[in-house]
């Protein structure tokens, strides 16, 4: 997938939020430690590993596409592709109000360590907390969320 059509659909799944552009997933993808796992044109994640430690910055699934384990595949092979490079903890932040990305994290085995509050902007509207999100990953049950 390219960095525009990343850049497409992030706008796409993340409308009214805060946009990740084509010149910021190109100056992502330079760094070594940016990983980019993807399911065709239906969704992406990136995260960065530094081991022992990884950092889910990202997942985005085509709104068409959206209620169909799609995030979920996303996640799975995420947290598989972080412990197979030799990370032991994935990290993230979720909107405090994005309840389907909550379910899919809780599902998934991360626990909250802790609240950042006003972390995501909003055009026009109030800015919500970001929850800070852990899983320890085990190479041996990894990406079974």
């Amino acid at each position: 997938m390219t960095p525009a059509r990343m850049a497409e659909l992030h706008a796409q799944a993340f409308a009214g939020g805060e946009i990740w552009t084509e010149a910021a997933i190109r100056a992502l993808l330079v760094r070594p430690a940016t990983h980019v796992v993807t399911l065709g044109d239906d969704g992406f994640a990136l995260l960065q590993i530094l081991p022992p430690e990884a950092e889910l910055l990202t997942i985005a699934v085509a709104p068409a596409r959206q209620g169909r384990g799609i995030g979920a595949e996303l996640l799975s092979k995420t947290m598989a592709d972080a412990a197979q490079a030799g990370a032991d903890t994935l990290f993230l932040e979720v909107a405090a109000d994005n309840a389907a990305a909550r379910a899919l994290y809780t599902r998934a085995g991360f626990a909250r360590i802790g609240r950042r509050k006003g972390y995501f902007a909003r055009p026009g509207a109030v800015a919500q907390d970001a929850l800070v999100l852990s899983c320890l990953l085990h190479a041996e049950n990894s990406g079974t969320p």
